[in-house]
C-alpha cells in the first residue's frame, strides 16, 4: 500500500478547506457545549469561591462604624496624593457608602479643592478593603487597609 506524499495531502486540504473549517467549528462548538460548560457550571455551583465572613454586605447604601473608618482612610489617602500647594476639605459623612461584603467598601463622596486655579468641588469614588477580616481590633491603622482605586470627577 502506498502512502500519500505531502503534496497530494496539501491538495486535498486545499480542495476541502471550507468543509474542514465547518467540521472544525462544529467539533469546537460541541466540545465546548458537552465538556467545558458542564465543568464551568460545576465550579460555579461549588463553594470554591465562597468566603466565610461575618460581614455579609448590602446592596443598599450603609452607614456603619466600618464604612465611616473606610471613608476616613479614603480621605487621608486622597490628601496624601494631592499636590503640596493644594488644600482639600471633606464633608463629615460620605454621600453614599456601600458594604460589598467581606470588609470591602465603596465610598462615594465630595471634596472641596483649593489651589492656584481657585476653589472647586469634586466628587470621588473610592474602593477600599479591610485586610484583617473579622479581627476588628486595629481597624484605625491604615496599614490594615488596602485602597483598590480612586476615581475623581468634577461635580
Amino acid at each position: 500500500m502506498k502512502t500519500p506524499d505531502m503534496s497530494s495531502l496539501i491538495a486535498i486540504v486545499k480542495k476541502y478547506r471550507m468543509l474542514l473549517l465547518i467540521v472544525g467549528l462544529l467539533i469546537l462548538s460541541l466540545s465546548q457545549q458537552k465538556f467545558v460548560m458542564p465543568l464551568v457550571y460545576d465550579v460555579i455551583k461549588s463553594d470554591l469561591f465562597l468566603v466565610e465572613s461575618k460581614d455579609k454586605g448590602s446592596q443598599a447604601p450603609v452607614s456603619t462604624p466600618f464604612s465611616n473608618i473606610a471613608f476616613m482612610h479614603c480621605n487621608n489617602y486622597i490628601k496624601s496624593k494631592a499636590e503640596p500647594e493644594t488644600s482639600l476639605s471633606f464633608p463629615e459623612k460620605p454621600l453614599k457608602a456601600w458594604d460589598m461584603g467581606n470588609y470591602q467598601y465603596i465610598i462615594n463622596s465630595e471634596m472641596t479643592v483649593t489651589n492656584n486655579a481657585g476653589t472647586h468641588n469634586k466628587k470621588y469614588v473610592c474602593r477600599i478593603t479591610y485586610n484583617n477580616g473579622d479581627n476588628e481590633e486595629d481597624s484605625l491603622n491604615i496599614d490594615n487597609w488596602s485602597i483598590i482605586g480612586v476615581s475623581e470627577s468634577d461635580s
